[in-house]
C-alpha cells in the first residue's frame, strides 16, 4: 500500500495532494452532515387537519405579531395638548386693531369710498399670517356706518365674548360650537343693522381659534415608549405551533412559514452554512500540514492518518445519530470522546491531536443535533472536547498498553463528571434507570475510546509503517525474533549495542531528540553482523583473526557490507523504516580508516571510495546520535585504561572527524547539540569506566 502511495506522491506536489485529501475529506462530511442541517418541512396547507403535532424547532420572532401588538398599544396612547394663554390676547388684540382701523379711517376722511380704502390699506400692510381675520368691501362699509357709539359698544361687547372664550381650552373639535355660541351672543346683545351684525359676528366667529394645541412632539415620544415597551411576541423553542387533528387556519400556516417548516420554504441558507464550517475547518488543517516541519513521507502519512481517523470519527458518529431518536435519553453520550484523539496522539502528534479534538467536537455538534437545538448540540460539543483533552494530559508517555487502559478510565470519569453537570444543568427529574444508563454511557464511552484505539493502532502501524511508541517498546523486547538471533550468534555485538543503546538514548533525551527510537534503532543497527559474526572483533575467540589472512580490499567489503545486509535483513522481518534507516545510515559514507591504511601501507594504489560505507549519511538527529555513541563506545571499550580525561579526548576527537567528514551534512543537527552530545556522552562512559577498588586476593 505504501510503495502505491509513493507512486501517486511522485506525480503530485504535496500542496496539491493536501488539496485533494481535504476536498475528498470535505466533501464526505458535507453528505454525511447535510440532512443535519436542513431540517424537517411538512407538505401542509392552510385549512387542512393537521396529520401530526408540530412543535417549533427554533426560537425566532413573529414579526407580523409583533406589529399588532405595538399597533394595538400605539391606540391606546392618548394625544398630549397643550393650553396656550397666549392665544386669548393674541385674538383680542386683533379685534382691537380692527375697530381701532375702522375708527381711525372715519376720522381722517368722510368720503365712504376712501374710508373702506384706507382700512383694506391697514389691514394689507400686516402680515396675513398674524392677521387672520378677513373682511370684505360690504362688510367694512357696514362697520364704517355705524356711529362711534355703537362702534365702541360693538367693540367692548365683541372683546369680552372673545377674551372669555379664549381663556378656556378649545381643541379642534369644539371650534365649531364655541363661535355658534359667541355668534349667539353677538346677535343678542348687539342690535343693529344685519348688515353691520354679519360683519362683527364674522369678526367674532372668526377670533375663536382651539387654545388647547396638540404636542406632537411629546405624543411622538409616548407613542415610540408605547411601541418600544411592547416585548417581541416569539415562537420558542418546542412550542407546540400546529396540534395533532387541529385544522391549520392562515395564522398557523403563516408561523408554519416563518420558521421555514413548509415544503415550499426549504432553504439553501443551511447547507451554504454547513459548507462554510466546513472549509473553516479544512482550512485549519491545511495550514498546520503545510506547516508541518516533517520529511515528505512522513507528512504525506501523518495526513492521511490523521483524516482516515477524521471519517471514521464522522460515519460513527453518524450511525450513532440514526437511533439517537429512538431514545428518550442522550444516548449519544456513548460516542467514544477520545478514540480519536488518543489515535491521533500515538500517531501523529500532540498539536495535531488538540485540532482534530476541537474539529470533531464542532461535527458531533452539527451531527447530534436534535430537532429543538438551536444550532449546534453543546452537550456532545463539550462532551468531546473534555473527554479528548483528558485523554491527552494523562498519555503523556504511552509506553505500555495499560497506560491507555489507564488513560481510558480517567476519561471515563471526566466524561461521569460533564454528564452529572449536564443532567443538573437540566434541573430534571430522574430515576434510577436514568441514572444508571448515563453512568454506564459514560464509562462504555471511556473505555472503548481506549480498546477500540489498542484494537485500530496495529492497522495504522503497518499499513503506513508508523512508528508509535508503543510499537517501539514492542520491538526493545529481548524476545523478539531479531535480537534473540543477535544474542546467541553474536554476543558481543548484543553487548556492543545495549551499551551503544544507552549511550544514544541519553544523548538524544538532552537535546530533545526521540530517545526510545534511539535506543531500539541501536539494539538493531547491527544485526547484519549475524551474516558473517567471526569478522567482528568483538565477537572473535581465541584470537583468532581471519581479517590477517585477507586482503584489506577484502576485510573492507565484508565489514562495510554489515550495513547494508542488516537492512536487508530487517526488510525481511518487517521492520519499521526508521530501525532501517539506522541500520543503513548510522556509520554515512565514512571511511574504514584501518583498512585504508593497511592497503597504503602495502603499496597499493586504490581509490579512497572503496573503503567507505555505500551510506547514506545520516538523515535524522537520531541516527547521527547513534553514529557518534556506536563509535565512542567502541573506541572507549578497545581502551586499556580509560580515564575521564582519555574519554573527552576521545569523544571530542570522534566528533571533530566526523565533522571534517561532512557526515552530519543531511541532518538537523547544530554545533550547540554536538557540545551537548559530547558532555553526556562523556558523563554516561565516565559512570561505566569508573575507576574501581582493587580487593585484596582471597587465600
Amino acid at each position: 500500500m505504501e510503495k502505491q502511495i509513493d507512486k501517486i506522491m511522485k506525480l503530485f506536489n504535496f500542496r496539491y495532494f493536501l488539496l485533494l485529501v481535504l476536498v475528498i475529506t470535505g466533501a464526505l462530511q458535507f453528505g454525511l452532515m447535510l440532512s443535519n442541517v436542513q431540517g424537517t418541512t411538512y407538505n401542509f396547507k392552510p385549512l387542512q387537519l393537521a396529520p401530526e403535532t408540530v412543535r417549533s424547532t427554533k426560537t425566532i420572532e413573529d414579526t407580523v405579531k409583533t406589529e399588532q401588538e405595538k399597533a394595538k398599544a400605539e391606540q391606546e396612547v392618548k394625544p398630549v395638548y397643550v393650553f396656550s394663554e397666549a392665544i386669548a390676547g393674541q385674538r383680542t388684540a386683533i379685534v382691537n386693531s380692527l375697530f381701532e382701523y375702522i375708527t381711525t379711517a372715519k376720522s381722517e376722511s368722510d368720503n365712504p369710498e376712501e374710508q373702506v380704502k384706507a382700512v383694506k390699506k391697514k389691514l394689507a400692510s400686516i402680515d396675513n399670517k398674524e392677521i387672520t381675520i378677513t373682511l370684505s368691501d360690504e362688510q367694512i362699509a357696514a362697520l364704517l356706518a355705524l356711529d362711534d357709539k355703537q362702534l365702541l359698544h360693538a367693540k367692548k361687547e365683541v372683546l369680552s365674548f372673545v377674551k372669555a372664550t379664549l381663556e378656556r381650552p378649545i381643541r379642534t373639535e369644539r371650534v365649531a360650537s364655541e363661535q355658534d355660541a359667541i355668534e349667539s351672543k353677538i346677535r343678542a346683545r348687539l342690535p343693529m343693522s344685519l348688515n353691520a351684525q354679519d360683519a362683527i359676528v364674522h369678526i367674532g366667529r372668526s377670533s375663536i381659534v382651539e387654545t388647547e394645541l396638540l404636542d406632537k412632539d411629546q405624543t411622538s415620544k409616548l407613542i415610540e415608549q408605547a411601541r418600544s415597551s411592547v416585548e417581541p411576541t416569539r415562537l420558542l423553542q418546542g412550542q407546540i405551533i400546529v396540534q395533532e387533528g387541529q385544522i391549520i387556519d392562515n395564522d398557523m400556516y403563516r408561523q408554519l412559514e416563518l420558521l421555514g417548516m413548509t415544503d415550499n420554504q426549504r432553504s439553501f441558507k443551511p447547507a451554504v452554512g454547513l459548507l462554510l464550517l466546513i472549509t473553516l475547518q479544512m482550512t485549519f488543517i491545511y495550514v498546520l500540514f503545510e506547516r508541518e516541519p516533517l520529511e515528505l513521507r512522513k507528512k504525506r502519512n501523518a495526513l492521511l492518518i490523521t483524516m482516515i481517523i477524521y471519517a471514521m470519527s464522522l460515519i460513527l458518529m453518524k450511525l450513532l445519530s440514526f437511533i439517537v431518536t429512538d431514545f428518550d435519553m442522550m444516548i449519544s453520550f456513548i460516542f467514544p470522546t477520545a478514540l480519536a484523539t488518543m489515535l491521533v496522539r500515538m500517531l501523529v502528534n500532540e498539536r495535531t491531536a488538540i485540532l482534530i479534538t476541537v474539529l470533531i467536537a464542532a461535527a458531533a455538534g452539527v451531527i447530534f443535533q436534535e430537532g429543538y437545538s438551536a444550532v449546534l448540540q453543546m452537550e456532545m460539543a463539550l462532551y468531546i472536547i473534555f473527554g479528548g483533552f483528558a485523554s491527552l494530559f494523562f498519555m503523556r508517555n504511552v509506553e505500555k498498553r495499560s497506560h491507555i487502559l489507564t488513560a481510558s478510565g480517567i476519561v471515563s470519569i471526566v466524561n461521569l463528571v460533564f454528564i452529572m453537570f449536564y443532567l443538573l444543568m437540566t434541573q430534571s427529574n430522574y430515576g434510577m434507570k436514568e441514572l444508571a444508563f448515563y453512568a454506564i454511557a459514560a464509562f462504555m464511552s471511556g473505555f472503548m475510546s481506549g480498546t477500540l484505539a489498542m484494537g485500530l493502532l496495529p492497522f495504522f502501524e503497518s499499513a503506513f509503517g508508523v512508528l508509535s511508541a508503543l510499537r517501539l517498546i514492542e520491538l526493545s523486547n529481548p524476545n523478539h525474533p531479531l535480537l534473540k538471533k543477535l544474542l546467541v550468534e553474536t554476543p558481543g555485538t548484543y553487548h556492543h549495542s545495549v551499551m551503544v543503546a544507552n549511550l544514544a538514548e541519553a544523548a538524544c533525551e538532552e537535546i530533545g531528540a526521540d530517545g526510545l527510537l534511539a535506543r531500539v534503532g541501536c539494539y538493531y543497527h547491527d544485526v547484519g553482523k549475524t551474516v558473517r559474526p567471526t569478522f567482528f572483533i568483538e565477537n572473535q575467540m581465541a584470537g583468532m583473526n581471519p581479517h590477517d589472512a585477507m586482503a584489506p580490499e577484502k576485510s573492507a567489503e565484508i565489514i562495510m557490507a554489515h550495513t547494508t545486509d542488516g537492512a536487508d535483513l530487517l526488510r525481511k522481518y518487517k521492520m519499521p523504516q526508521e530501525i532501517i534507516d539506522i541500520a543503513l545510515q548510522h556509520h554515512g559514507t565514512s571511511l574504514l580508516k584501518f583498512f585504508w591504511y593497511k592497503a597504503n601501507e602495502e603499496g597499493k594504489e586504490l581509490d579512497e571510495c572503496d573503503f567507505r560505507y555505500p551510506g547514506p549519511k545520516p538523515q535524522t538527529t537520531e541516527a547521527a546520535v547513534i553514529s557518534v555513541a556506536d563509535s565512542v563506545e567502541a573506541a572507549v571499550r578497545s581502551m586499556k585504561e580509560p580515564t575521564p580525561d582519555k574519554i573527552r579526548k576521545l569523544v571530542q576527537a570522534i566528533i571533530d572527524d566526523r565533522l571534517k567528514d561532512d557526515q552530519f551534512d543531511e541532518c538537523d543537527i547544530s554545533i550547540k547539540q554536538l557540545k551537548t552530545i559530547e558532555e553526556v556522552l562523556c558523563e554516561t562512559l565516565n559512570g561505566i569506566f569508573h575507576s574501581r577498588i582493587e580487593y585484596p586476593e582471597m587465600k
